[in-house]
C-alpha cells in the first residue's frame, strides 16, 4: 500500500485540480469583495419591492450571488481538507464564514416579505414580470411555511436564541469530540495506553476476544462515567425540538423534521413498523455469528468482528477504478463513460497525507464539477468507498448539467440512493466474478454487515428518537435512566435474545452524535431500500426501471423526493419497497448460512 509522507509525493493525477475553481488567490480574492458589495446591494431592496420587476432584479443578484458564494466557500473548504492544520487554508474559510454571516444578513429580510405578501399579489407581478417564471416553484413553496413562520418581531427573537437553542449539541460536541478520554488497553508490548477511536475501530474488529473486551470496556468507560451530563444536554436538545415545533404551529416534532421533504409521517412510522416484522433474519444471524465463532455467550464486542478470515485482498487504485467501471455496466455507457473520464481529470484526490482530513465525501460544485475527497487505502473497503462516493459525483454531474440552479440541489433525503445503488451493483459483481468459497462468504458476510448497519441501526435509532420525542411532548422525565431503560429494550429487540448483554449496552444512547439532528437517520433506511429495490431490477434487465433511474439522477431537487422515488416505481408510502430490501437481506443470512 502506498503511504505518503508529504503531499509532494503523491503523483499529480491523484490530487485534485482546484484550478477548476480558481486559477489563483487573486481571482478567489476577487471573488470576495464582489460578494461583500452585491451583499450591499441585496440589503437596498428591503423596503423597496413594490412590483415584479423589482422582485425579479433582487431574485436574480441573489442568485448570482449564491452561486460565486459557492465557489468561494468550495475553494476554501477543500484547501482546509488538504491539510487541516495549514493556518492559511483555515484564514480562507474564516473568511468565507463571515462573508456567509453578511450574506444571511443582508437578505434575512425576504421570508417575512414573502410572507406578508398576499398570493394574488404575487401571481400579478409574475404575470407581470416574465422572467419570474424561473422563480416562481421557489416562490409559492415558501407559503406552506405560512403557518409555521411567527412575526417580524418573534422571528427575530426566535434567530437571536439560535446560539442558545443549539448549545445542547455544541456541549455534547465539545464533550464527545475534545474531554473524552478513553480507558487504556495493552499495545503489542504489552504497555497500556490511552484508547483512541481510531484505535477502537480496529481493536473491536480484532480476532482475539481479549482484546475486543478490553477495547469495548475502555471505550464505554467515559460514557458511563459521564452519563448523567450527556443524559441532560440529550433531554436539552429534544425538548429544545418539541418546544419550536410547538411555537412554530407544527403538530409534533417529528412532522416539523419531515415538513420541508414534504414526507408524511406514516412512511417513518411505516419503516418503524415493517421493520420490525421482519427482525427474523437478524436474530438468525445472530445464532450463526455466535456458532461460527464458537464462544458460549454473545456479546456486544463480538457483533463487528469479521467472521472470514485471511481473504484481505490488495486492490490498488488503477485497478480499483476498473473494476468500478465493471460493475456499474448496468447502468449503460453514458454513466461508465462519463464516470471513466472523472479520472483524469482530475476530480479526485486520492491519498491519504498527513494532516488531511479523514473519511471521504463528495462536493458538488454548481457550474464546475463535484471533487471527491477519498483516503485510499488499497483493499475491499476502500473499493466501497470508492463506488459510494463516485454514486454522489455523478448524481451531482447530472443534475447540475441537466437543471438550472435553483434546482440542482438534491435534497439529503434521495441522496443516499444513488450511491447504494453502485455498491449493490459492485457486491453483485464481485460475487458473480468469484469462485473462491472463503471469498464468497467473505464478501456476503461484509454485505450483510453493512445491510445491518445502515438499515435495521438506523431505524432503531429512529424509534428511539420518536419514543424520546413523544415522552418530551406528552411531559414525561427524560434523564439517563430513561434513555437506557428504552435503548437497551430497543437494542434486545433487534438484536435478539441470542446477544448476552453487559452493562454497558444500555448506554448506547450517549455516543450517538446524530441524535443531536433529529429524525435525520431515518432517510439512510429509506435510501438503502430504494437503492436495493432499485438495483434489483435493473440487474435483473429493466430497462423502464433504468430509463427511470438515470432520468431520477438528473432531477435535482426538480420535485418533492418521495415524487422523484416514485417516478422510479419506489413507493415509499407502502411498506413494499422496505420489504423488498428485508426479504433480501432473510435470502443473504439464508446463503451466507450455508
Amino acid at each position: 500500500m502506498n503511504t505518503y509522507a508529504s503531499r509532494s509525493d503523491v503523483p499529480e493525477g491523484e490530487k485534485w485540480k482546484l484550478e477548476d475553481l480558481y486559477p489563483s488567490i487573486e481571482a478567489w480574492e476577487a471573488d470576495v469583495q464582489e460578494i461583500g458589495h452585491m451583499a450591499e446591494g441585496l440589503k437596498k431592496y428591503d423596503g423597496n419591492i413594490h412590483n415584479g420587476q423589482t422582485l425579479l432584479s433582487y431574485l436574480s443578484k441573489n442568485e448570482k450571488v449564491s452561486f460565486l458564494f459557492n465557489k468561494v466557500a468550495a475553494y476554501a473548504m477543500l484547501q482546509v481538507d488538504i491539510d487541516t492544520r495549514d493556518s492559511f487554508a483555515q484564514s480562507l474559510q474564516d473568511r468565507t464564514k463571515q462573508l456567509g454571516v453578511k450574506l444571511s444578513a443582508a437578505t434575512s429580510f425576504f421570508m417575512p416579505f414573502l410572507l406578508n405578501l398576499e398570493e394574488a399579489t404575487l401571481k400579478k407581478y409574475i404575470d407581470e414580470e416574465e422572467g419570474l417564471n424561473y422563480f416562481e416553484r421557489d416562490l409559492f413553496e415558501a407559503y406552506r411555511y405560512k403557518a409555521h413562520v411567527l412575526t417580524k418581531e418573534k422571528e427575530e427573537v426566535i434567530s437571536q436564541l439560535g446560539e442558545a437553542l443549539s448549545s445542547p449539541s455544541h456541549t455534547y460536541s465539545m464533550i464527545n469530540n475534545a474531554d473524552i478520554k478513553f480507558g487504556d488497553v495493552t499495545n503489542e508490548d504489552g504497555e497500556k495506553v490511552e484508547l483512541t477511536r481510531g484505535m477502537y475501530s480496529k481493536l473491536i474488529e480484532n480476532k482475539d476476544r481479549d482484546k475486543r473486551r478490553e477495547a469495548y470496556k475502555a471505550y464505554y468507560q467515559p460514557y458511563v462515567q459521564l452519563k448523567n451530563s450527556i443524559a441532560s444536554t440529550l433531554a436539552a436538545a429534544v425538548k429544545n425540538n418539541v418546544t419550536i415545533a410547538r411555537i412554530r404551529n407544527y403538530p409534533s416534532a417529528l412532522e416539523k423534521a419531515l415538513f420541508s421533504d414534504f414526507v408524511p409521517k406514516e412512511v417513518y412510522e411505516n419503516l418503524i413498523a415493517t421493520t420490525k416484522e421482519h427482525l427474523a433474519p437478524m436474530h438468525r444471524y445472530s445464532q450463526i455469528r455466535k456458532e461460527m465463532l464458537g464462544v458460549e455467550e454473545l456479546r456486544q464486542f463480538d457483533l463487528s468482528v469479521p467472521l472470514v478470515e485471511g481473504v484481505e485482498q490488495d486492490i490498488c487504485f488503477e485497478q480499483a477504478y476498473a473494476t468500478m467501471l465493471k460493475a456499474l455496466s448496468p447502468l449503460g455507457e453514458e454513466y461508465t463513460r462519463t464516470l471513466e473520464s472523472f479520472k483524469d481529470a482530475r476530480y479526485i484526490d486520492v491519498r491519504e497525507t498527513p494532516g488531511k482530513r479523514t473519511g471521504a465525501y463528495n462536493l458538488g460544485v454548481y457550474g464546475v464539477h463535484p471533487f471527491v475527497l477519498l483516503n485510499h487505502h488499497d483493499d475491499l473497503n476502500s473499493l466501497f468507498t470508492l463506488v459510494h462516493e463516485m454514486g454522489h459525483a455523478m448524481h451531482s454531474h447530472f443534475s447540475h448539467k441537466t437543471q438550472p440552479q435553483i434546482t440542482a440541489k438534491y435534497s439529503i433525503f434521495v441522496a443516499e440512493v444513488a450511491s447504494t445503488v453502485n455498491e449493490v451493483l459492485l457486491i453483485h459483481y464481485l460475487l458473480e466474478q468469484v469462485n473462491d468459497e472463503k471469498m464468497r462468504k467473505y464478501l456476503l458476510n461484509h454485505f450483510i454487515d453493512k445491510f445491518k448497519g445502515t438499515l435495521f441501526t438506523q431505524v432503531m435509532f429512529a424509534e428511539f428518537e420518536k419514543i424520546t420525542h413523544e415522552k418530551a411532548e406528552n411531559g414525561q422525565p427524560l434523564n439517563a435512566n430513561v434513555f437506557s431503560e428504552i435503548y437497551e429494550s430497543l437494542f434486545r429487540e433487534y438484536n435478539g435474545d441470542g446477544v448476552v448483554f453487559d452493562d454497558e449496552v444500555k448506554y448506547g444512547w450517549s455516543r450517538i452524535p446524530h441524535f443531536y439532528r433529529p429524525f435525520y437517520v431515518y432517510k439512510y433506511a429509506t435510501g438503502f431500500a430504494s437503492a436495493i429495490h432499485l438495483a434489483d431490477r435493473i440487474l435483473k434487465g429493466d430497462q423502464e426501471t433504468l430509463a427511470s433511474y438515470l432520468e431520477f439522477l438528473k432531477s435535482g431537487s426538480s420535485a418533492y423526493p418521495l415524487e422523484l422515488l416514485k417516478k422510479t416505481g419506489v413507493d415509499l408510502t407502502s411498506p413494499e419497497p422496505i420489504q423488498n430490501a428485508l426479504k433480501q437481506f432473510g435470502e443473504l443470512v439464508e446463503e451466507f448460512a450455508k
